[in-house]
């Protein structure tokens, strides 16, 4: 179906390593949430982005991985079609894995916008994974990351073990509270918006 007047232009960008023994008709069911709200009748009519500089969805069989740096046009209902699509990943992933997923709006215009008037734009960060302990490792490792970064401007590497070791208990005690509640089916919640402003594209 094509989309006229969408007012999002949706970037999907992330790769995911898939277990040896996942087949490409398997890897196409599991996209078909994205190239089919493109429009598209299969993962290989629906792979190109929108934008020819984009690789799209790209199988790599030999290293077994999936690479993504696609966009399409769409609207706020994209949003459910990541659902499911992340639930297909799961079953075919072979470790955690994060995946950025980025709104544009499409009409808004910096140069022309009135004050105080602003985009749309959103962020998402998903996570897939076979396990939700290989799904919270990825979170667990990305937070790390962004805590440590934010803190070594005011204090050295070398004094921040204690604030990972408090990260650790944090997601130990998640992890403990799926298990607990046997909610290990469900995957966790999508990230929020890291960071502010108009986000760039990932080009390669």
């Amino acid at each position: 179906m094509n989309r006229y007047n969408t007012p999002f232009e949706i970037h999907v960008h992330g790769q995911v390593a898939l277990r040896p023994d996942v087949t490409p008709s398997q890897l196409q069911e599991a996209l078909k949430p994205l190239w089919s709200y493109a429009g598209a009748r299969s993962l290989q009519d629906g792979a190109a982005s929108a934008y020819e500089e984009e690789p799209g969805i790209v199988f790599d069989s030999a290293a077994h991985m999936l690479q993504m740096c696609w966009t399409v046009s769409g609207a706020e209902d994209f949003r459910y079609a990541l659902d499911d699509f992340c639930m297909g990943l799961n079953e075919l992933a072979q470790e955690g894995a994060a995946i950025e997923v980025t709104f544009y709006d499409a009409e808004f215009d910096e140069e022309e916008a009135g004050e105080g008037e602003e985009s749309r734009d959103d962020f998402v960060m998903l996570f897939v994974g076979p396990t939700p302990a290989a799904i919270m490792s990825v979170q667990r490792d990305m937070l790390v990351q962004d805590v440590i970064h934010l803190m070594e401007r005011h204090f050295d590497a070398s004094e921040l073990a204690g604030v990972v070791g408090e990260i650790d208990k944090l997601f130990a005690q998640r992890f403990d509270n799926l298990v607990n509640s046997l909610d290990l089916g469900r995957q966790p919640p999508r990230g929020g918006p890291r960071g502010g402003g108009r986000r760039p594209r990932h080009l390669h």
